[in-house]
C-alpha cells in the first residue's frame, strides 16, 4: 500500500490545543466494523459497550518531563533535547534542536549548572548521544528542570497543569516521551464504575518512544521499519486476558500502544504470553489480529503508524470515512482530543 492511501485534510482548528476540562467528557465516536455505522456518544457512555468479564487492557506507562533547554557553554545559544532513550548510566539518545548547532565535544548547561551534557555521538535525524553530569538523582534532577513533552501540533508552551493532564490517571511506570493518549480520558471514577460493572483491568506497558510518532518516509508502507519501544506483560495481566478469550469476552484496548503490546505477545489466536523486552511490531492493513476485539483510540495523523494500525482494525476506507464525519461534526483530534471506540 502507499504512503498517500492513509491522507486526508484536517482544518488546523480541530488539533486540541488544551484537553476537555473533564477527562470522561470527551466526546465518543462508536465505529461499528460489522454494520459499517458510526453514532456519537460522550466518553463516559463507553459503560455500554464494556460487559461483565470483559477485558479493558491500559498501558500504565508514564510520561517523563523530557524536554530539557540548555545553552552552550561557549556561545549561550539555546539548545533544547528531547529524551528518547537510556543507553547507559547517565547516557541517553536525545532529539535535538538545532541540530546544526552541536558538535562532537559540545558542552551544554542547564539552569543554575545543576545539569551538564556534552555530545559523545552524533546520528541521524537529529538524533545524538548525550552524556549528563549531576548531583544526586538523575529523576530528581528531571522534575526541576523538565519539561512536559507536548507534541508539536500543540502550539504552545507546556504549562503546570500539562504536568497532571498529560498523563493517565492510572500511570505508574515512567519512561514514556508520549502519553498513551486514549488512555487520558479515563476518570477515577468512570474506572471505577467500570470495575464495579465486572469488567476486568489488565495493565500492561509499553514506553512510548520515537518509534510510535516517527513519520513513514517510504512511499511503499511494507518497507517501513518501525523503532524498538520497551514493553512488558506480566502474568496477571496474561491470567486475565487469556481467561477473558477463553470465556469468549472481548478484549480492549485502550489505545495504540496496548494493541502492539497484546499483538506482541500472542503466541496464537486467543492466547498470550508474559512477555518483556522491545517491540518494534508495525501493524498495517493485511495484518490479522490475534488477540485484539475491540479499540479506543483518538484521532491520529494523517500518513501515521498508528492511523494505519486502526485502518488494519476497521478497514482503511472505513476508517477514512469515519475521520470525515470526525470533521464534519468538529470533534477534537490528536493527543488532547476527542476518541474513538471501533467495536
Amino acid at each position: 500500500m502507499r504512503i498517500e492511501d492513509f491522507d486526508f485534510e484536517l482544518p488546523e482548528e480541530l488539533i486540541a490545543q488544551y484537553p476537555n476540562p473533564k477527562r470522561d467528557e470527551s466526546r465518543l465516536m462508536i465505529v461499528n466494523r460489522m454494520s459499517k455505522t458510526i453514532e456519537h456518544k460522550s466518553f463516559k457512555d463507553i459503560l455500554e459497550y464494556l460487559k461483565p468479564e470483559d477485558v479493558l487492557v491500559l498501558n500504565n506507562t508514564k510520561v517523563m518531563p523530557a524536554r530539557l533547554i540548555g545553552k552552550k557553554e561557549d556561545t549561550g545559544a539555546f539548545i533544547e533535547f528531547l529524551l528518547l532513550k537510556k543507553v547507559d548510566k547517565n547516557v541517553w539518545i536525545a532529539l535535538v534542536k538545532p541540530s546544526r548547532k552541536v558538535d562532537l565535544g559540545t558542552n551544554i548547561i542547564f539552569e543554575d549548572s545543576i545539569l551538564k551534557a556534552v555530545i559523545i555521538a552524533k546520528m541521524e535525524k537529529g538524533q545524538h548521544v548525550i552524556k549528563f553530569t549531576y548531583k544526586g538523582k538523575f529523576q530528581d534532577v528531571l522534575e526541576v528542570l523538565g519539561k512536559t513533552p507536548l507534541p508539536p501540533y500543540i502550539k504552545r508552551e507546556s504549562e503546570p497543569e500539562d504536568r497532571e493532564r498529560y498523563q493517565t490517571v492510572f500511570a505508574r511506570n515512567e519512561g514514556s516521551i508520549a502519553a498513551p493518549t486514549a488512555g487520558l480520558h479515563f476518570s477515577d471514577e468512570l474506572i471505577k464504575q467500570i470495575e464495579e460493572k465486572g469488567v476486568s483491568l489488565a495493565y500492561i506497558m509499553l514506553h512510548v518512544g520515537y518509534g510510535t510518532f516517527a513519520p513513514v518516509e517510504v512511499e511503499d508502507i511494507e518497507k517501513h521499519t518501525m523503532n524498538s519501544e520497551s514493553y512488558r506483560l506480566r502474568k496477571n495481566a496474561r491470567d486475565i486476558i487469556n481467561t477473558a478469550k477463553m470465556n469468549n469476552k472481548h478484549v480492549f484496548a485502550t489505545g495504540t500502544t496496548a494493541a502492539r503490546v497484546l499483538e506482541t505477545c500472542a503466541i496464537g489466536d486467543g492466547i498470550v504470553k508474559e512477555r518483556e523486552g522491545e517491540t518494534n511490531l508495525f501493524i498495517y492493513p493485511g495484518y490479522d489480529f490475534k488477540i485484539v476485539d475491540r479499540i479506543i483510540t483518538n484521532f491520529h495523523l494523517p500518513r501515521s503508524t498508528l492511523l494505519m494500525l486502526i485502518s488494519a482494525f476497521a478497514g482503511r476506507e472505513f476508517i477514512l470515512e469515519a475521520y470525515k464525519e470526525a470533521i464534519r461534526e468538529k470533534y477534537r483530534f490528536y493527543s488532547y482530543g476527542d476518541a474513538m471506540l471501533i467495536i
